[in-house]
């Protein structure tokens, strides 16, 4: 009797489950099945799925992001040395312009905010316009040094050039730039091996018993490692950059780009023409052979001066990226302190230096055209007094027989107060304006009453020089670009011998000792070009003294003028009756 009760519980169980079963995926919600969700995407498809063909460009650009850099990317892994280096400086290139452009940008909108907007309404001359422009000046010295520093290469040498316009630029960007003279960044010795395989076939330690990879000084074209040839002979290895000659090109049209923009936004400083004439002077300082011969023919020129000594080239260990030379111990001819450790006289070692290169300008017109204080070494000489060691003789500069008279003969007609001389001698080399020209030659006051009747000594003026820089801006521009090009390497040498004098603490008169070197250069010029004939020899021999005779008094009487004023320039200070005048009298004693 069971059974049927049994039955029925199961029957009612069945039924409960199957109805569970069936609410079960109600209450889920699955999702439709593929084929369901086809169907009804085909009925009513939603707005957002929607799909629109891409225009064509759209398609070539994306294939161009995805494929370009694959390509690149194989074409540089499948290339050789030589030529992954160039893929890599187009890219450096860009970055280097990027940042040039930054610095530029930056530094031309900190002095239009300062002049447009901070000294708005204050008086040009004012302490407080002086300290706001100083500091802006600063800013944009500090911002180009870093730039040059990253950069490297012809960013430090044209900020090495900057230094030479001291009579134009204010005196914070020749403080500051002036770091650049022995500042750069060095590279790894996998880099000097990879040139040395590829200029000798062989690495460093084949060439030399001894090389040491850490360099010892950095340049803006290269770096210096010192060596031993296998014959025990110490030597110094410079060792070009790699990439340098690759760059060059690219270097020198982003400069020339960025000089136009700057000359663009402020007209007075056109400095884009300077670089024109350098490009040719800078293609020869990559070559390291023709600054061999540089080197030997500097030897040549100036052996009677025993003071002088030239580092003796090693040819067959050398290549256009790689000069070996004798190793010459000494200390930075501004070095006041190492000088006076080694019981020299500054004396003895600034007038040494001015005479010198004084010969090359006035006589022999082969000029060293490079000569800050890191490319003049000073030691102890056999006779116990300073030697000048020069280095770095890749940029030079010939000054002709023809301008080389013309020069001589303006610094005597400037001594003399000759004006129709000036006046003619000028016009020789290109020049105008005579009287600005010899202003910006000697660095001093060619007329003292000028000097005395300006206001250049009042309280708003202080610096004779500088006040003229600013006055005569562009025409000191025109007058330089009016100038043969060798005479502006002329006036670089001129300048930086004038601040390596300053740098010692003027210890000699460098005024009377390029004058006399001017017209004794100009008196063996005309002795050579004549022909000689003992009577005429002779006659020409007592004009020749007497001439000089002249010249001396006149020049002594000019120095003791200059000297004089200096002195009352002191003492009026002094007595409070004019405000401090260093510059000026730096000036007048330099």
């Amino acid at each position: 009797m069971l059974l049927p009760h049994v039955t029925l519980c199961h029957s009612f169980t069945l039924q409960k489950l199957c109805h569970f079963h069936w609410v079960l995926p109600q209450s889920r919600k699955l999702p439709p099945s593929p084929a369901a969700f086809l169907r009804r995407s085909l009925r009513a498809p939603p707005s957002r799925w929607y799909w629109r063909p891409q225009p064509l460009w759209k398609k070539v650009l994306s294939a161009m992001a995805v494929g370009a850099p694959l390509l690149l990317g194989a074409c540089y892994l499948t290339a050789e040395p030589p030529e992954k280096r160039r893929m890599r400086l187009v890219a450096e290139g860009v970055g280097r312009f990027c940042r040039s452009l930054r610095v530029g940008l930056r530094i031309s909108l900190d002095y239009w905010w300062c002049t447009n907007v901070i000294l708005r309404g204050i008086e040009e001359n004012s302490p407080g316009y002086l300290e706001v422009m100083s500091a802006c000046h600063q800013r944009a010295a500090d911002a180009l040094v870093a730039g040059a520093i990253s950069n490297g290469g012809l960013y430090v040498k044209l900020g090495q050039g900057l230094c030479s316009f001291n009579h134009l630029l204010p005196p914070e960007y020749i403080r500051t730039l002036r770091v650049l003279e022995d500042r750069a960044l060095t590279r790894g010795f996998q880099e000097v091996d990879e040139l040395f395989l590829e200029d000798f076939q062989a690495p460093p330690h084949k060439l030399f018993q001894e090389f040491e990879y850490q360099p010892i000084a950095a340049a803006s074209l290269a770096q210096v490692h010192r060596a031993r040839l296998h014959d025990g002979t110490a030597v110094a290895v410079k060792v070009q950059y790699i990439d340098l000659r690759d760059r060059f090109d690219g270097d020198i049209h982003t400069l020339e780009l960025l000089l136009r923009l700057v000359e663009f936004m402020h007209p007075s400083f056109g400095f884009s023409w300077v670089l024109q004439d350098l490009k040719g002077t800078l293609a020869q300082e990559l070559d390291f052979e023709n600054e061999g011969r540089n080197a030997e023919r500097c030897a040549r020129d100036l052996q009677h001066f025993h003071y002088i000594m030239v580092p003796r080239v090693h040819w067959d260990t050398s290549s256009k990226r790689v000069l070996t030379a004798e190793f010459c111990e000494g200390c930075k001819v501004n070095d006041v302190e190492a000088i006076k450790s080694m019981g020299l006289a500054t004396q003895d070692i600034a007038e040494k230096l001015i005479q010198a290169f004084a010969e090359q300008i006035f006589y022999t017109g082969f000029i060293h055209s490079d000569p800050h204080p890191g490319n003049v070494l000073v030691r102890k000489g056999p006779d116990g007094k300073a030697q000048l060691v020069l280095l770095d003789h890749g940029l030079y500069q010939f000054l002709d027989e023809k301008d080389r008279s013309a020069l001589c003969q303006l610094w005597r007609a400037i001594i003399l107060r000759d004006d129709a001389a000036m006046k003619a001698h000028a016009a020789s080399l290109g020049v105008r304006d005579y009287l600005l020209f010899s202003e910006v030659l000697m660095q001093r006051p060619v007329r003292l009453g000028q000097l005395w009747r300006s206001h250049l000594l009042s309280r708003e003026e202080a610096a004779y020089m500088q006040a003229m820089a600013r006055e005569h801006f562009e025409d000191i521009m025109a007058v330089l670009k009016a100038l043969p090009r060798p005479m502006l390497l002329v006036l670089r040498n001129v300048n930086t011998v004038r601040a390596i004098n300053t740098a010692l603490g003027t210890p000699v008169d460098r005024y009377f000792l390029m004058a006399k070197s001017a017209v004794r250069g100009w008196s063996r010029l005309v002795s050579e070009a004549q022909p000689s004939v003992y009577g005429t020899s002779l006659l020409r021999h007592a004009r020749e003294v007497w001439e000089m005779l002249k010249f001396e008094v006149a020049l002594r009487l000019e120095t003791l003028s200059m000297r004089l004023t200096a002195l009352l320039v002191q003492v009026l200070a002094h007595l409070g009756l004019m405000p401090s005048t260093e510059g000026l009298y730096e000036y007048l004693a330099t």
